[in-house]
C-alpha cells in the first residue's frame, strides 16, 4: 500500500481513529460532511488572505476580525499568506507537490522579519472555544520554516480564535529543532506501520456514536 505524505491534519485523524482514518483517507469511501462551520471557516480564512495579500476589502460578516489583521499588516516583514511548504524524508525543504514530498503544510500567515532572523506564523481558527486548542500545527510550521527559510533562528506562532476572541502563542528556536521532530517522526513511523501491515485498528471514543461517518464500525452504534 503507497504511503502518501503526511500533515499535522493526517496525523490527527489517524491518531484519533485508524480505522475511521482508514475509511476516509486511504480508501476513501467515507467522507465528512461539509458542515456550516467548514465552509465558515473556508470563507474566513480566503478572505484574510486576500485582505493582507491584496488589500481586498473583508465581506461585512468578517469586519470584525479587521482589526486584529490591519495589526498583522502593520507589522514589518513581508507577508506570505496560505504558503505551501513541503519536506522530504531527510528534512530537506521541497515543493509542495514535488515526487519526492514526505510532509505537507499551508500556513495560513507567516511574516519574514530576516533583518531579525526572526518569523511569525499565525493560524486563524473560527472556533467558538479555545478548549480542545492544539499548539502541534504551530510547531510544525515553525519546524518547517527553519528548513525553508534558514536565515530564520526564532519562529513566534500563534493561534488566533477570531470569534473566541483569543490568541493563543508559543515561541520555537532553530537549536531546538532536532528535539521536536523526534515526536513526530515516532506518530510518522506509526501511521507508516498501518499502511505496511494494512492494520487500522479501530479506536473507540464518546465521539463514535454521535460524529463518527463509518457506520459500519461495530462502536458506531448507529448501524
Amino acid at each position: 500500500m503507497n504511503l502518501p505524505p503526511w500533515s499535522f491534519s493526517s496525523i490527527k485523524a489517524y491518531e484519533q481513529c485508524p480505522r475511521k482514518f482508514y475509511h476516509l483517507k486511504v480508501i476513501k469511501d467515507h467522507e465528512e460532511p461539509k458542515t456550516e462551520a467548514i465552509l465558515y471557516g473556508s470563507s474566513f480564512h480566503e478572505a484574510a488572505e486576500l485582505y493582507i495579500r491584496d488589500g481586498t476589502p473583508l465581506p461585512p460578516q468578517f469586519n470584525y476580525a479587521k482589526s486584529v489583521l490591519d495589526n498583522f499588516n502593520r507589522m514589518p516583514g513581508e507577508k506570505l499568506c496560505e504558503y505551501e511548504m513541503g519536506l522530504t524524508e531527510d528534512l530537506q525543504p521541497c515543493g509542495f507537490k514535488d515526487p519526492n514530498v514526505w510532509w505537507r503544510g499551508i500556513a495560513d500567515l507567516i511574516i519574514l522579519d530576516r533583518d531579525n532572523a526572526e518569523a511569525k506564523v499565525v493560524d486563524y481558527k473560527t472556533g467558538k472555544s479555545t478548549k480542545y486548542a492544539d499548539k502541534g500545527q504551530l510547531e510544525l510550521m515553525a519546524l518547517a520554516i527553519f528548513k525553508h527559510f534558514p536565515e530564520i533562528k526564532k519562529v513566534k506562532g500563534g493561534l488566533l480564535f477570531v470569534i473566541a476572541n483569543a490568541f493563543l502563542k508559543d515561541n520555537y528556536h532553530v537549536d531546538q529543532q532536532d528535539v521536536r521532530w523526534g515526536k513526530w517522526i515516532a506518530d510518522r513511523k506509526r501511521m507508516a506501520a498501518s499502511y505496511a501491515n494494512d492494520v487500522w485498528n479501530a479506536r473507540p471514543s464518546g465521539l463514535c456514536r454521535n460524529h463518527c461517518v463509518v457506520l459500519s464500525c461495530p462502536h458506531n452504534g448507529r448501524n
